[in-house]
């Protein structure tokens, strides 16, 4: 169609939106059989201009049949390259690519174990000079995505070589990793607490773990387990933090026009007074970052592990639009404490201490380990 092309734009909010509208209109008004196609591309590539790693339009939302609340859906494994780096940001990963959960379904039938080294998929190289392919991405599906994926793999351990087919479907995930906040003792005075997202009360979740551990015993001092920890309420950060400094700054909420407004420790939270390490990879992300890059910026704990995602734009604000979809989307953008930008960057750690494919293999958990010594201290 010759006359499918944007108007000129003049700046102006109002106007550009209507001769958008108008233009948009006369376009799809001579194809009404796509009309319906064309609305969701349109806005899907909008958004997707944006390049705001915080706005999404969440539309068409389906479940596979079965499915019950707690089931995983995918090949069942988790590897060192995050869905989201393989996604948006390949540059960051490190080679090798390699197993280091097999959660169920498809990986846990055909017997794959962490570590094991993915040396191709679907016949695709997972990293060429040193960055993420999107072959990577064919590790991570989503339903009704439902075509094999073929792997090459290597376990070094044995020297063995294999292929096998692995076909995405849903599995019954372990129903203790569905728990936000898990905690145990380390060492008989280490309270070591995992937590895997910033729900809705999750820092009193935090909060009460640590006492129950605290209870007829003196601590030394705590390790937060931040791996994997998506991001959810900036509040529940700033809560988090509450617990080892009050009186500052989390946070910096910024507007287009450099108007920030300051997140700041709820000093109603009691402080925990004890010594803090916490760990960080890749899958740390948008709160999850909040409250590493306060712990850095405030001199709060040790950072152990990676760096962070770098994932961290603003705050979404979601939109309920006229078709019940939902726009999400942030108006302010994020600045650490010190005012760094972490978004794109990520929280670099204090002691870099990546996982390998041997560690993987063997079960241990150098970063853990890491963090034990430097309470220890």
């Amino acid at each position: 169609m010759p006359g499918a092309t944007m108007p000129a734009l003049t700046g102006d909010r109002e106007t550009d939106w209507a001769a958008f509208e108008t233009a948009y209109r006369d376009t799809t008004d001579q194809v009404p059989d796509l009309r319906d196609q064309l609305a969701v591309v349109t806005l899907q590539a909008i958004v997707a201009a944006l390049d705001d790693n915080h706005a999404r339009w969440t539309h068409d939302v389906r479940r596979p049949p079965d499915h019950y609340d707690g089931d995983g859906y995918g090949l069942g494994l988790t590897t060192n390259v995050t869905a989201a780096q393989a996604d948006t940001n390949p540059a960051t990963a490190v080679a090798p690519l390699f197993v280091t959960t097999v959660h169920g379904g498809a990986a846990q039938a055909a017997h794959l174990r962490p570590g094991d080294i993915i040396e191709a998929i679907n016949e695709s190289a997972p990293f060429i000079d040193g960055k993420a392919t999107p072959a990577v991405t064919a590790l991570y599906p989503e339903y009704p995505e439902a075509r094999p994926v073929r792997l090459r793999l290597l376990r070094q351990s044995t020297g063995r070589r294999w292929n096998v087919t692995l076909r995405p479907g849903l599995y019954q995930r372990d129903l203790a990793s569905l728990q936000v906040v898990r905690s145990k003792l380390l060492d008989d005075d280490i309270a070591y607490v995992r937590m895997t997202g910033f729900a809705s009360d999750s820092a009193n979740r935090v909060f009460k773990a640590v006492a129950r551990l605290r209870t007829g015993r003196t601590l030394s001092g705590v390790v937060l387990d931040l791996r994997g920890n998506g991001g959810g309420s900036p509040t529940e950060a700033a809560r988090l933090l509450s617990a080892f400094v009050h009186g500052k700054v989390t946070a910096y909420q910024c507007t287009v026009d450099a108007r920030c407004e300051a997140s700041p420790t709820d000093d109603t939270v009691e402080l925990l007074g004890l010594p803090l390490a916490v760990l960080t990879d890749r899958g740390c992300a948008s709160a999850c970052e909040h409250f590493s890059s306060a712990v850095k910026d405030l001199r709060l704990g040790h950072l152990v592990g990676t760096r962070t995602a770098g994932v961290v734009s603003g705050p979404a604000q979601p939109y309920l639009l006229a078709d019940n979809t939902l726009l999400s989307f942030p108006d302010r953008h994020h600045l650490g404490p010190a005012r760094e930008v972490i978004d794109r960057i990520g929280v670099p750690p204090d002691h870099h201490v990546p996982l390998t494919p041997e560690d993987a293999a063997t079960g241990r958990d150098p970063a853990l380990a890491k963090a034990l010594t430097l309470l220890h201290k």
